[in-house]
């Protein structure tokens, strides 16, 4: 089956844009890059915020399920002219072999169905070097909101709070949930969204 994003990605123009996301600029005040740090980017899109890392000097790897936009974020890193390791791989599948500083994801974990949701956060959690961030956004399921005009069919549900619930023994440096108001289809719509930013702290 055809990832439905390389459709939206093959177009010339940035279907996200490339304006990163409002929470990278607090990961640049809580663990800035002063010395080297390996960050991962998950499900990275066309790249607008793997590319805003590396721009500030983070040691990024990034990967997404869309061959067009990996593609399209090797030729944004060669336009601003920095370097980062972009590959294809599957959420639900890929698992990490080497620790990062920072893992990285936004707007891309409702792809993961429950069964699979301990065994991934298990992972990301023990290949966390200590100090480390975990820094995550996820789409939660409201009552009083409307499901999205342009909701894909591989999306599953989640709950207020229960991304939080992965970190309940780490170390909170923020947490909320906002409600926002989206255009993205063309439709005038809500979310809600779950964010967190959690340090490893080894006893």
């Amino acid at each position: 089956m055809q990832n439905p994003y390389d459709k939206k990605y093959s177009q010339e123009e940035y279907y996200w844009g490339k304006k990163p996301s409002t929470i990278c600029y607090k990961i640049l005040q809580i663990i800035p890059p002063v010395k080297p740090l390996k960050l991962l980017d998950v499900g990275c899109g066309e790249g607008r915020n793997t590319v805003f890392f590396a721009r500030k000097g983070y040691e990024v790897t990034a990967f997404d399920l869309s061959s067009q936009g990996v593609e399209k974020i090797k030729s944004y890193a060669k336009e601003v002219g920095v370097s980062v390791k972009v590959f294809q791989a599957n959420l639900n599948e890929f698992r990490l072999d080497e620790k990062f500083d920072i893992i990285f994801s936004s707007g891309v974990l409702h792809h993961i169905p429950q069964n699979l949701r301990e065994e991934i956060f298990a992972n990301y959690r023990a290949y966390t070097n200590d100090k480390g961030i975990n820094v995550h956004s996820v789409f939660v399921e409201k009552p009083f909101i409307s499901k999205a005009p342009d909701a894909e069919q591989t999306a599953h549900k989640w709950l207020s709070g229960e991304l939080f619930s992965y970190y309940h023994d780490w170390e909170i440096e923020f947490c909320e949930e906002e409600i926002f108001d989206c255009n993205s289809s063309g439709v005038a719509h809500r979310h809600a969204v779950n964010r967190i930013i959690a340090r490893k702290v080894l006893a």
